[in-house]
């Protein structure tokens, strides 16, 4: 007998007689003749109740079955006598797969989001995080068919590397080095003595590999892990999270916000129409204003401002931040916040940053002061993209890298896309997790990844 998904069965006009279902039992209620199972197998947040009556040859089995164990139950549908559920399913047999002892520690009652990430490994099985996951995988597959039904080709940039894409320093090292270590004259670890023969670490963004292939295949986009050993314990910040990074030849700046803002709205709308369900949940229980909040994203164009006008808004405000405002330094959240929540109540992008506080790759300016920078700030998140024009000059770009001591040894590859046949392009980063949190009103960055990696904390 082939197995049926619960999802299928509850959207079926006329029930379905000898079905064979399998999942993990949310709750059970036993009357004096009868036992009542809420049964779930992951396909949809839905559950489908299984009735048992006390002439089923095993019952004094059923009468003791706890909550999460795994059932596999043959049975017919019937019209339920409860208001919440179409169909429910009158049992022919119930195999247990797995039982479950009485400390299982989900039951039916509202657990804290601090206690789930200390059970990681269970919380996919609550009806909160079961929604937040599916949403994860269907959101990823609209990424990925946003940008393949725009002519754009994916990219699998590598994890290991031995570029520091942002330059901030804040890298997890890779090595098969063990003690005693071998060290050079100056007392440093000599990593000529390692796997790859030089320091290599774990990539913090698949940019610079990405342009390689847009000054070839034209669009291109990776999607991928990314890691950034900051030490921050932010709800913003974790050490191991997905980054979508296209990259787009003979793209300038505006071109490159056209597309980020496109693709913003591109999947929250979808996910507003293929997991309205979920998204549901997340509505009702976690944040009241999502579906108005995120119409609002959808339906309004993004506010375009350069950063001398927001800081000037910001310093106007009279408003009082714990970072304090001052032209030429970067933004901080409060700050982005700010701008799209209480001034502009919309996304906001904000474009032509000072050179001094961006990386060396971003395209220099006519005034030799700014950058051809944007970010892309959203109300409750901040920063959800960061991108740019690209600096194509060769001799810019040497520059930049001299000022800010990058050795240009070490990025000869990344050089020499300038020398041959370098075009104007653009490209940007958009974290997966923020988009999330965005699409599910969830507010720490912990809870929409399988298994958070901070500092401190490697469980799981």
């Amino acid at each position: 007998m082939k197995r049926n998904k619960i999802i299928d069965l509850i959207n079926l006009e006329s029930p379905k007689k000898n079905i064979l279902i399998k999942g993990w039992v949310k709750t059970k209620r036993d009357s004096k003749t009868f036992s009542f199972i809420e049964l779930n197998d992951g396909s949809c947040l839905k559950n489908i109740q299984i009735i048992v009556n006390d002439n089923y040859v095993d019952y004094s089995k059923i009468r003791k079955l706890k909550t999460g164990s795994a059932l596999e139950v043959t049975g017919n549908m019937v019209a339920s006598q409860g208001s919440r559920q179409k169909w429910e399913i009158q049992a022919l047999t119930i195999e247990i797969i797995g039982s479950s002892e009485d400390s299982f520690p989900l039951q039916k009652k509202r657990h804290s989001d601090e206690y789930l990430r200390t059970i990681a490994h269970l919380r996919p099985r609550t009806n909160k995080y079961g929604s937040l996951f599916r949403i994860r995988s269907e959101v990823s597959w609209a990424v990925h068919k946003f940008f393949k039904d725009r002519g754009f080709w994916y990219i699998h940039t590598p994890v290991i590397t031995s570029s520091d894409c942002e330059g901030a320093g804040e890298l997890f090292r890779v090595t098969t080095l063990s003690d005693p270590l071998p060290m050079k004259e100056d007392k440093k670890i000599d990593y000529s003595k390692d796997f790859f023969g030089k320091e290599s670490n774990l990539t913090v963004s698949g940019q610079l590999s990405a342009e390689m292939f847009a000054l070839s295949l034209g669009n291109v986009y990776t999607f991928g892990p990314t890691f950034r050993a900051e030490n921050s314990n932010t709800s913003r910040h974790i050490a191991e999270f997905w980054m979508i990074e296209p990259e787009m030849a003979f793209c300038n700046l505006n071109e490159n916000m056209d597309l980020g803002e496109e693709l913003i709205k591109n999947i929250v709308s979808f996910s507003l129409e293929y997991c309205s369900d979920d998204i549901n949940l997340f509505s009702n229980f976690v944040d009241k204003q999502l579906i108005f909040s995120l119409d609002k994203i959808i339906y309004n164009d993004f506010i375009r401002i350069p950063y001398e006008e927001a800081v000037d808004i910001l310093i106007k405000s009279k408003e009082a931040f714990t970072f304090k405002i001052v032209h030429g330094l970067d933004l901080q959240s409060e700050h982005e916040r700010y701008l799209s929540e209480k001034v502009f109540n919309k996304p906001v992008i904000i474009y032509n940053y000072p050179k001094g506080i961006k990386p060396f790759y971003m395209r220099l300016n006519e005034d030799n002061e700014t950058v051809a920078a944007m970010d892309i700030i959203v109300p409750r998140i901040g920063e959800l993209i960061g991108g740019s024009q690209r600096e194509e000059r060769l001799d810019i770009l040497e520059k930049n890298m001299e000022f800010l001591g990058l050795s240009k040894d070490h990025y000869w590859w990344y050089l020499d896309s300038r020398k041959y046949g370098s075009v104007p392009h653009s490209g940007f980063g958009l974290g997966f997790e923020r988009l999330l949190m965005l699409i599910t009103g969830i507010t720490n960055i912990r809870d929409v990844i399988p298994f958070p990696r901070t500092p401190g904390s490697i469980d799981f």
